[in-house]
C-alpha cells in the first residue's frame, strides 16, 4: 500500500520526537515562506523522493524532516513488495530503503533494481539499525550509494539527500547532454551523408557527361553492382555503399581526350593503350595520389595492391579499389595492374560484370545493342577468363532484377 498521510499528521507524530540535533527551523505553515527559504525555482522541491520501511512511523519522521528542508515530492509505502512497481511508475530522483523487511528485504530490492534497466542509475540511501558490516558490504556492491543509521540524525539526512540529489542531477545533466550530442551527430551525419550521395552523383556525371553516348551507364551499372551484391549476402548498407561507388568506376574518362573518347569506329592499338589509362586516372581522381606514387603504383603491382588501401572515407576508398581494378581479368590478362583471382578486390570483380553487361546491352557509336540473351552467352564464354565463376553465377540469378534495372534506367532516343 502507498501511504497518504497528511501534514497534521506528521506533526503528531513528532511531538513526542526528540533527535540529539533537531532539525533546522524552516517555516513550513505556507508555500510563500518555503518559496523564501529555499527559492521559488529550487530543484530541491521539484525532487521525487522515495521513502520504502516498513515501519510506518520511521516513515513519517524521514518525511517530515525532508519536507522541512523543503522538498515536498514523495511516494511513500510499508509494503516492500511494492517497491519495485512504484518504482518503475514514479522513477524517483533518490531512494530511502529499509534493509530489514520482511517478505521483500531491501537487499533484495536492490537485487532487483540492479537488473532493471530504468531503475539501475537511481542512487539509494539505506536506512539501517543494523551494525551488520557485511550486510553494508553486500548493500554496496548492490549499487547502495549512502547509508545512515537509525534513529536518523535530521541534519545528516538532509545533507546526504543533498548530497546525492546533486549528483543526480550532474548525471542527468550529462545523460541528457549524450542524448542531444547523439542527436547532433546523428543530423549532421544524414547531411553529410546527402552531401556526399550528391557529390558522388555529380563527379560520376560529370564522366558521363565526357562520355556522351553512354547515357545513364553508370546509374544502372551501380544498380547491377548492387543487385549482384545482394545475392552474394550483402547487407542493405553494404549494397548502398557498392552502388554508390560503382558509379564512379569511369570517372577517369575525364582525363581521356575528345578524339579517342568521341571516336566512332575501332580504336588503333595506341589509342586502346591510352583508354586503358582512364583506370589510373580514375584513381587518381578520387584518392588525388601524388604522380610519385601513381608511377611506382603502374611499375610494380604487389606495390599497386598495397596502395589500394587508402586512408580516406569508406565508400571513396572503395570507389578507387573499383575504378583500378574494374578491367583486371580472372585469368590475369586485365589491365593495368594485371591481377589475378582473389587478388583482385571482390567489388572490382562485381563491378566488371555490371560493366561489361551495360557495354554489351547498351547502344553505342560502333555497335547496336544485343539482345539479353546474346550478352548472358557473351558472359558467360567469359566465365574463369574474365569474371569470376561466383560473381557471374549471382548475375545470372539476379536477371530479373538486372531486367528490372535496364528498362528503369533505359536510355531514351
Amino acid at each position: 500500500m502507498i501511504n497518504t498521510v497528511n501534514d497534521v499528521d506528521l506533526d503528531e507524530a513528532l511531538t513526542d520526537l526528540q533527535p540529539e540535533t533537531p532539525p533546522p527551523v524552516v517555516s513550513q505553515s505556507s508555500s510563500s515562506s518555503k518559496s523564501k527559504s529555499h527559492g521559488v525555482n529550487d530543484p530541491a522541491r521539484k525532487a521525487g523522493i522515495m521513502i520504502i520501511d516498513d515501519e510506518s512511523y520511521n516513515v513519517l519522521v524521514v518525511r517530515k524532516f525532508l519536507q522541512h528542508a523543503g522538498y515536498e515530492n514523495f511516494v511513500t509505502t510499508t509494503e516492500s513488495p511494492q517497491a519495485i512497481e512504484l518504482m518503475k511508475r514514479d522513477l524517483p530522483d533518490v531512494v530511502l530503503l529499509d534493509i530489514m523487511m520482511p517478505e521483500v528485504s531491501g537487499i533484495d530490492i536492490l537485487r532487483m533494481m540492479k537488473i532493471t534497466p530504468e531503475l539501475s542509475t537511481i542512487p539509494v540511501i539505506i536506512l539501517t539499525a543494523s551494525p551488520d558490516p557485511a550486510l553494508k558490504t553486500q548493500a554496496l556492491e548492490l549499487g547502495a550509494t549512502d547509508f545512515l543509521a537509525k534513529p536518523v540524525d535530521p541534519s545528516e539526512l538532509v545533507l546526504r539527500v543533498k548530497n546525492v540529489l546533486a549528483a543526480k542531477s550532474h548525471f542527468d545533466m550529462l545523460a541528457k547532454y549524450s542524448v542531444d550530442l547523439e542527436r547532433q551527430v546523428a543530423a549532421r551525419t544524414r547531411e553529410l551523408e546527402v552531401s556526399r550521395r550528391h557529390i558522388i552523383f555529380c563527379l560520376a556525371r560529370a564522366s558521363e557527361f565526357r562520355d556522351n553516348d553512354t547515357g545513364h551507364h553508370v546509374i544502372r551499372v551501380g544498380k547491377y553492382a548492387g543487385a549482384i551484391a545482394r545475392e552474394l549476402g550483402y547487407s542493405p548498407t553494404q549494397v548502398e555503399a557498392l552502388e554508390q561507388a560503382a558509379q564512379l568506376h569511369d570517372v577517369g574518362k575525364i582525363g581521356i581526350p575528345d578524339a579517342i573518347l568521341h571516336k566512332p569506329g575501332k580504336l588503333d592499338p595506341e589509342e586502346y593503350d591510352f583508354i586503358k589509362k582512364h583506370a589510373g586516372y580514375g584513381k587518381q581522381i578520387i584518392e588525388c595520389m601524388p604522380e610519385g606514387e601513381w608511377q611506382n603504383l603502374m611499375n610494380h603491382t604487389k606495390l599497386g595492391g598495397q596502395l589500394l588501401d587508402v586512408k580516406s572515407e569508406p565508400i571513396m576508398r572503395m570507389a578507387s579499389r573499383i575504378a583500378i581494378t574494374h578491367h583486371e581479368w580472372w585469368n590475369g590478362e586485365g589491365y593495368p595492374l594485371g591481377l589475378a583471382g582473389e587478388d583482385i578486390p571482390i567489388e572490382g570483380r562485381i563491378t566488371a560484370v555490371a560493366d561489361v553487361y551495360d557495354a554489351l546491352s547498351s547502344k553505342r557509336p560502333y555497335k547496336k545493342p544485343f539482345p539479353r540473351e546474346k550478352c548472358f552467352q557473351m558472359l558467360e564464354e567469359k566465365r574463369d577468363i574474365q569474371f569470376d565463376s561466383r560473381v557471374l553465377d549471382a548475375f545470372f540469378a539476379r536477371s530479373e532484377d538486372i531486367i528490372d534495372i535496364q528498362l528503369r534506367y533505359a536510355d531514351l532516343e
